[in-house]
């Protein structure tokens, strides 16, 4: 494997599944941006460097502390490396002032991440939020508000 490939397995292995947060700073650059794809949101890069990224795991921790990455595909090309990955989790902790809804959520999600002197200086991240959301009890199923959708319109 790579170091670019292995880097980015560290991230999920040691940052997320192990728990080692402090790891962070070994493979984010200072100066790391992020840009979180959204449905209908433009495309904007926020800050996130080794202290943002702790406390975005640990808030995630907070809401799902037995959250766990499995990596399923995982290809590099150059200085990125795209994953494909499972998200597995269960909601028993508040989490963006979403009150505990004991909910088990499996959904997938894509990153890219640009490496750069062997740390993390750019990631683009694309989530189920959809299937996240429902999973969750936020929304109803796709087939419930398609058939509300459908008697609302004729």
């Amino acid at each position: 494997m790579d170091s670019n490939k292995q880097l980015v397995t560290r991230f999920f292995d040691e940052v997320w599944n192990q728990r080692r947060i402090e790891v962070a700073d070994d493979i984010f650059d200072n100066d790391c941006v992020t840009f979180q794809l959204g449905s209908g949101a433009p495309v904007t890069a926020a800050p996130r460097g080794p202290e943002s990224i702790k406390n975005h795991v640990a808030e995630w921790l907070s809401g799902f502390p037995d959250l766990t990455f499995t990596i399923e595909q995982m290809i590099c090309e150059g200085d990125r490396v795209s994953t494909l990955l499972a998200f597995d989790g269960t909601h028993t902790g508040e989490w963006l002032g979403i009150p505990p809804s004991s909910r088990r959520i499996n959904i997938r999600l894509m990153t890219i991440h640009r490496i750069t002197g062997n740390k993390i200086i750019e990631d683009w991240v694309i989530v189920e939020s959809l299937g996240f959301f429902q999973q969750l009890g936020i929304l109803p199923a796709t087939t419930d508000f398609l058939r509300a959708f459908r008697q609302r319109n004729g």
